[in-house]
């Protein structure tokens, strides 16, 4: 614990010192640097929920006044929901960041089809960049493709694969559809994340299929924050972040075991994120099991606030709110999310104003959400006045994970 209070000291009194942002958030809250001398003090400081970093964003584009170096020295920028640009900082320990692949045992010699997406996103370029550092071939296919996939995986004797788990499931059970069982699938290394990886998806690929696997929980503003192992619930946490599970309404730290809010601090100083709210709900374990070298956290249980994971993207109510403010002719909407053989399937429910005409709605309610959230609609339902209840929930999510 000695490293970590260095760490967080040295962190905030940089960040304190070059980031505009955080200077601004901590003098509101009459936070001194010298206040921080440890990881027990970051709860002097606000958690910053994404919908404040949002507005911090956009009141100081591009990057909100939280960058410290010099945006020529980034690698890339991406773009999340908000909008926010993304900045992709150098990591501080490159090394670290290789661990989660290296516990599947990817090396020289392993070609791996890397099945998420390569643009505007972080996933599909992030895990390119560490497959190759592990010494592994990449095969960069990004998502769908699912005959192509099979046939590239099988023509180049693909060992490794990395994306959601519900698409190997699709994958794998096209293969079999065209007559390649488990003993003729190459794939025996497989990294998951954007999606809970259930116990049924965990037996059929490392039973049927034999495969070591670990799921990757992570986000666009903080990269990847833990990954699951062996004889560990839940994930063991990157050297890069320290976790703090916080009481969703005052911001207050919670004792070990308790679920709450998972609120994270990123190590790189390069842009930092000072007690970040995630709004995913999770608990931290009072001793960590031995396969973590640092914190871990228990499981994910669910979202403290209202955006919903779809398809690996997260979709907010605001972005909801946007697609009103842009067609006069709706009333109310919501969007009901289900799960049908492996898939998200996103059915958007609009009521109209009286005496509106709904005509090509569909088609550009599909664009809007294509464009604004990267979210494809699979229906769009217009459904008689007062179906949607006043203050009912605009994302309503009836998956169920087995």
């Amino acid at each position: 614990m000695t490293d970590i209070n260095k760490r967080i000291r040295e962190l905030v009194q940089h960040a304190y010192d070059k980031a505009p942002a955080i200077q601004s958030l901590m003098d509101e809250a009459g936070v001194a640097p010298a206040d921080i001398q440890g990881a027990d003090d970051l709860a002097k400081i606000p958690v910053l929920r994404k919908d404040s970093l949002v507005e911090i964003h956009q009141a100081n584009p591009p990057f909100g006044g939280f960058l410290t170096i010099d945006p020529d020295d980034l690698p890339r920028i991406y773009i999340s929901p908000g909008p926010i640009y993304d900045p992709q900082p150098p990591p501080e320990d490159p090394e670290s960041m290789l661990a989660p692949f290296k516990y599947i045992g990817i090396g020289r010699g392993d070609r791996v089809l890397n099945t998420f997406m390569y643009h505007l996103t972080p996933a599909g370029i992030l895990l390119d960049e560490a497959l190759r550092a592990c010494g592994a071939t990449v095969i960069p296919t990004g998502p769908g493709n699912t005959e192509l996939q099979i046939m590239m995986m099988m023509a180049l004797d693909a060992s490794g694969f990395v994306g959601q788990p519900s698409y190997l499931m699709t994958l794998l059970d096209k293969a079999a559809e065209m007559g390649m069982g488990a003993g003729a699938v190459p794939l025996k290394k497989a990294l998951f994340s954007a999606e809970p990886y259930t116990p049924s998806q965990r037996e059929r690929f490392e039973g049927e299929y034999g495969m070591k696997t670990t799921s990757a929980y992570g986000a666009a503003d903080l990269g990847v924050i833990g990954y699951s192992r062996e004889g560990a619930q839940g994930f063991c946490i990157m050297p890069s972040i320290y976790l703090q599970v916080c009481d969703p309404e005052t911001g207050a730290p919670l004792a070990a075991g308790e679920t709450g809010e998972i609120v994270a601090t990123t190590l790189n100083k390069s842009y930092p994120l000072i007690r970040f709210g995630t709004g995913d709900l999770g608990a931290l374990a009072p001793q960590p099991a031995p396969p973590c070298e640092g914190q871990q956290l228990l499981g994910l249980f669910g979202r403290s606030g209202d955006a919903i994971k779809v398809r690996g993207m997260f979709l907010h109510p605001n972005q909801l709110q946007y697609a009103v403010t842009q067609f006069p002719e709706i009333k109310d909407i919501q969007v009901v999310i289900t799960r049908i053989k492996n898939r998200d399937v996103v059915t958007v429910n609009v009521e109209l104003n009286d005496g509106a005409d709904g005509r090509g709605l569909a088609e550009k309610l599909t664009a809007l959400a294509q464009q604004a959230a990267r979210l494809r609609i699979d229906a769009v339902n217009f459904v008689e006045a007062g179906h949607i209840k006043p203050g009912a929930r605009k994302i309503v999510d009836e998956r169920e994970w087995d």
